[in-house]
C-alpha cells in the first residue's frame, strides 16, 4: 500500500513567497501555499511546494 507524502506545515517556518518574500498560508483542502500579499496560490505536488510564479494560481482571477 503506497501512501502519497503530505506537506509538513512546519516547513512554513522556512518558506516565504518567492515574489514578495512575505509569509505564506497553508490551504490544506486545496493543497496550496497562499500569498495573500500578491494574490497567488502555489501548488503542493506530492508533498513538495512548487514555488514558481508561472505554476501558481492567480487568486484574483477566481
Amino acid at each position: 500500500m503506497s501512501r502519497e507524502p503530505g506537506f509538513d506545515p512546519k516547513m512554513l517556518e522556512a518558506l516565504v513567497c518567492p515574489e514578495t518574500r512575505g509569509p505564506l498560508q497553508y490551504d490544506k483542502e486545496r493543497q496550496e501555499l497562499v500569498s495573500h500579499a500578491i494574490g497567488l496560490a502555489y501548488p503542493i505536488r506530492g508533498g513538495i511546494p512548487v514555488m514558481l510564479a508561472e505554476e501558481a494560481r492567480n487568486l484574483k482571477a477566481d
